[in-house]
């Protein structure tokens, strides 16, 4: 041990580590403006707010069976994979080798007569013992990269669960949209049909004109194309439904009307939390992608330094079948084995710029995750907060406009404005119905980006990952 050591002490003093420095720093979350706003954290089966039971089952059914969720934890399982082999390069590895073959032997070589020149089995069997001596901590590093990447899979597992949800409910909101639609339109068309049938009974008696008709028949028509428009957009949302769900064909027909309501569903903080980021799974991601890089650029560094193995060996070798395992046959043997790079054309140097370029990658993509975080959220608030507005002053628009038709309704009837006086508040009156239905939706998909910008539940210090 004392020559090995006198010998490393040697191989360390011509060894020349290369630094190398990312380019790229990491920004700082008080560039982006994170104050000290506090937030209670969301529900991490926030979706169960919006209080229909239906969604509930559909997001079960997507976290079960969604292709991109199951690309996502097979990429996991790849990840432990990985952490496993790294663990066991770090332990001993033993084999067991044993070979006969039968072949003439040279007579100018190193077995003596009789054999030499003879043709005969020569036989072997051995078991081999190897242990690679991780001195300069190469292999943990190593070990540290592959559990930081099997880590960052675990976190995209969760930030995977965390879109999907989001993505279902933000089109079961569309579905509802559409069913909200569709129930106006078939009111308005109710509606339409009895105008257009008094108006055709005045006509009879020659207390209305054709022109009347042609009036009413127009707005008929008009809230009809506006069902049919949301009867598509409903059965386009089922169909996006299964196929978030993994589901078929056959599923949409399984979809009951929605039961969600709008102005009270799910409450959700309408501020930017300080520890946002904390709150994020894919950031979370994307810094343990950092800390894997920064250990592959140790792993680079480290391979300038010499590469320490123990070996050893103990079996048979003989020269004839009969010979093979006589006790004068066995052999042993065992010591250390050192590895040291001198010269390799620039590949050592050029892995370490590829390593550092990776570290690099990972802290510009976690920079631009970051900003994007902030962004997604502060737009959430403020569309939550917009809209709000906007509802409070479309209500406003759909009382005036329905308050104007009566008024227009009763000059008609009295035989004071003809039924064309109608059309346009009809029509206005039907858009704003629709309006005030999309904004209600609207607000309810609003709640839910920000659910979903803000987590939706997730804690990095709550998080198990497991190591």
């Amino acid at each position: 041990m004392k020559r090995l050591a006198t010998l490393t002490g040697l191989l360390l003093a011509g060894c020349s580590v290369p630094q190398a420095h990312p380019a790229v720093a990491p920004t700082a979350p008080e560039k982006l403006g994170l104050g000290s706003a506090q937030a209670p954290l969301v529900a991490t089966d926030w979706w169960r707010g919006l209080g229909d039971p239906q969604l509930d089952r559909m997001i079960d059914d997507a976290l079960a069976g969604n292709p991109s969720l199951t690309i996502a934890l097979a990429r996991l399982r790849q990840a432990e994979a990985v952490l496993a082999t790294r663990r066991a390069d770090d332990g001993p590895s033993a084999s067991l080798d044993a070979q006969e073959q039968y072949s003439r032997i040279s007579g100018r070589y190193t077995i003596p007569p009789p054999y030499a020149g003879t043709t005969q089995w020569l036989g072997q069997a051995q078991a081999n013992l190897n242990w690679t001596i991780d001195l300069f901590g190469r292999q943990a590093a190593a070990i540290e990269a592959a559990r930081a990447s099997a880590r960052a899979a675990a976190l995209d597992v969760t930030a995977a669960r965390l879109a999907l949800a989001g993505s279902v409910a933000q089109t079961y909101v569309e579905l509802a949209r559409a069913e909200r639609q569709a129930a106006i339109a078939r009111r308005t068309i109710t509606t339409r049909t009895r105008s257009l049938g008094l108006i055709q009974a005045r006509i009879r008696h020659q207390l209305a004109s054709q022109i009347d008709a042609e009036g009413a028949q127009t707005l008929l028509a008009q809230a009809r194309v506006a069902l049919a428009r949301a009867e598509s957009q409903a059965a386009l949302s089922r169909n996006a439904l299964a196929a978030l769900t993994g589901h078929g064909l056959d599923y949409p027909a399984t979809i009951a009307p929605t039961k969600l309501a709008f102005d009270t569903a799910l409450s959700i903080p309408a501020t930017v939390p300080a520890d946002l980021l904390a709150r994020r799974p894919d950031i979370a991601a994307a810094l343990a992608r950092i800390d894997a890089a920064a250990k592959g650029q140790d792993v680079a560094r480290k391979a300038f330094l010499p590469n320490i193995n123990l070996t050893a060996l103990a079996g048979f070798q003989a020269v004839g079948l009969g010979n093979l395992f006589t006790a004068d046959a066995g052999t042993v043997g065992a010591g250390p084995a050192i590895h040291l790079p001198i010269f390799d054309s620039g590949r050592l140097r050029a892995g370490l710029a590829g390593a550092t370029a990776a570290l690099d990658l990972a802290t510009a993509d976690y920079n631009n995750r970051l900003v994007g975080a902030v962004r997604e959220a502060a737009d959430a608030v403020t569309r939550s907060r917009t809209i709000a507005t906007e509802r409070a002053r479309q209500a406003e628009v759909t009382r005036g406009l329905a308050e104007t038709r009566r008024l227009n309704a009763i000059r008609v009837s009295s035989g004071l404005q003809s039924q064309l006086g109608l059309i346009d508040p009809d029509i206005r009156q039907l858009e704003a119905e629709q309006a005030d239905a999309n904004l209600a939706a609207d607000a309810v998909q609003a709640r839910i980006a920000l659910a979903v910008a803000l987590g939706g539940g997730f804690s990095s210090s709550s998080q198990g990952i497991t190591q």
